[in-house]
């Protein structure tokens, strides 16, 4: 696949299964936006590092979400007519095979528990998208929006992650991914709507805290797919894993805090330390278990 620097490692991802469900819609006009709602991805992270703005600021704030949670009815949106993608796109087509992979993941998981998995969406779009969540925005990185049930991706994060965050290499990008559908996850679940239900009756700090649980679980959800992917494909090489370890760490909230304004302001943390990012990634890649990824019980984060 296309690499702009050469240091990331290639997974061995060519011949698999690719995803029906990737909607292709960087091309054409822009559709109109009727409502807001509210995304979960990887925030500030383009913003903290490109545009230098206050690293403090929460990304649920960015999205235009403090109206409200995303239970109820989805406000209507109008997009641009979407397309598959072109089958000479190397890029496309890793993010609908890697797509493809956690689809095949979930929907054992969930068979194990005895319910079926619905799998989201995800839509390819450049620069701006009207999202059931609000105005998505290149530079928030990838987010998944419960709204509508998809996941937002503008390819050129990639780039960044590989050019200005020292994140190279396809299982880094499929790291990203699989992260986006782990929120995919917890809305099925029910989990997000949960936390959703105590906003506004908390502090702001307290707010952070549990959108830190929020994005540490979907780590994990994230490691429980590469542990399930894994087992069934083999088609992780030595040091691929070490990408997503990587990945992670370069997104920690310390991390970017640090590198965008010299200091680190815990209390205004929402996406978690890197180490905390690489702990429990690890925890669902060593453990292949959605009970492993608890974030809201007692264990220690």
């Amino acid at each position: 696949m296309p690499r702009m620097q050469g240091k990331g490692r290639s997974m061995k991802w060519e011949g698999n299964r690719q995803s029906d469900n990737v909607e292709d819609a960087r091309s054409g006009g822009r559709g109109v936006r009727m409502g807001g709602g509210r995304g979960i991805g990887l925030g500030t992270i383009v913003i903290a590092l490109l545009g230098g703005w206050i690293f403090g600021i929460n990304p649920l704030t960015i999205l235009g979400v403090l109206d409200g949670g995303s239970g109820g009815l989805a406000p209507q949106v109008q997009q641009a007519p979407a397309t598959r993608p072109p089958a000479d796109d190397q890029q496309a087509a890793f993010v609908a095979t890697v797509l493809a992979d956690t689809e095949e993941v979930w929907r054992a998981q969930f068979a194990l528990a005895g319910s079926a998995y619905e799998e989201p969406k995800l839509r390819l779009f450049r620069g701006q998208e009207p999202t059931a969540c609000g105005q998505g925005d290149a530079a928030m990185g990838p987010f998944y929006c419960p709204g509508d049930r998809k996941v937002y991706i503008d390819l050129g994060f990639f780039d960044t992650m590989a050019q200005r965050m020292g994140a190279p290499g396809d299982f880094a990008q499929a790291y990203v991914i699989a992260h986006e559908v782990g929120h995919h996850v917890q809305n099925l679940l029910g989990i997000t709507d949960k936390v959703d239900a105590m906003r506004g009756r908390i502090s702001e700090a307290e707010q952070n805290a549990m959108s830190v649980r929020l994005e540490l679980q979907a780590d994990c959800f994230a490691g429980v797919w590469a542990h399930d992917s894994q087992k069934s494909k083999g088609w992780l090489e030595s040091g691929d894993v070490e990408e997503a370890l990587n990945a992670a760490t370069q997104i920690g909230d310390d991390t970017l805090q640090r590198q965008s304004r010299g200091t680190v302001v815990p209390e205004s943390f929402t996406h978690g330390t890197s180490a905390q990012r690489v702990k429990w990634f690890q925890r669902g890649l060593q453990g292949g278990s959605l009970q492993k990824c608890n974030t809201f019980g007692k264990t220690p984060l």
